[in-house]
């Protein structure tokens, strides 16, 4: 639940349950699937070069990648193995055509995997060129404490806490608000064999 609900931002959308867990497990085969053909990986931050506490990978025609030497960005390859990202599972496209409300499918589906320790520090999807599309983000395995503000850096932030099978859209005024994941809750859920969190955030990139 959100500790002040009226305060989220406008065009923010919390679907809690939305996908069951006979359909949390099959999007779960299907991500096996997606990594094992590119491979989870340690992204670094720009300049620094300091690792992310999140491993990650993509599907799709483009996925985002960040590293120190050009940055974040999105690409067409795998930064690691050189190869075309594989393709959005068509159930993941389907809860896109249900949800999104616009009228061109995602060109990206970034996959994060959170361990017990994993975070991610407040920021802003602002690296697409489509803005009017919003942002899809499905939460599997562990509960997650999620924090949104607005579009200010020093906005005053909500929290709520995300189950699997839960998903959020950032649409509307919230697309570009500044979100992140201030912590995971080992052992909430037994969808994932060996613990963690699956984050999979569809986003369209390019204008129509």
């Amino acid at each position: 639940m959100a500790t002040e609900k009226q305060a989220l931002p406008d065009g923010f959308r919390y679907l809690p349950d939305h996908l069951d867990r006979a359909a949390q497990e099959v999007l779960v085969g299907e991500i096996r699937a997606v990594v094992a053909a590119a491979p989870l990986y340690v992204p670094t931050m720009p300049r620094t070069g300091k690792p992310m506490s999140v491993r990650m990978t993509n599907c799709g025609r483009l996925g985002w990648v960040t590293d120190k030497a050009r940055g974040y960005r999105y690409q067409e390859t795998h930064p690691a193995t050189g190869k075309p990202w594989p393709p959005i599972p068509e159930r993941l496209l389907a809860l896109w055509q249900e949800l999104a409300g616009f009228e061109a499918p995602p060109e990206a589906c970034l996959v994060n995997f959170y361990d017990d320790t994993a975070k991610m520090g407040m920021h802003q999807d602002s690296d697409e060129a489509e803005f009017a599309a919003p942002v899809l983000s499905i939460s599997l395995g562990d509960t997650c404490l999620f924090r949104i503000g607005g579009t200010e850096r020093s906005d005053k932030a909500q929290s709520l806490k995300l189950a699997s099978g839960d998903i959020v859209l950032l649409a509307g005024k919230s697309r570009l608000a500044y979100h992140g994941v201030t912590r995971t809750y080992p052992g909430t859920s037994t969808l994932l064999k060996n613990g963690g969190r699956i984050n999979l955030t569809l986003r369209r990139v390019t204008p129509i």
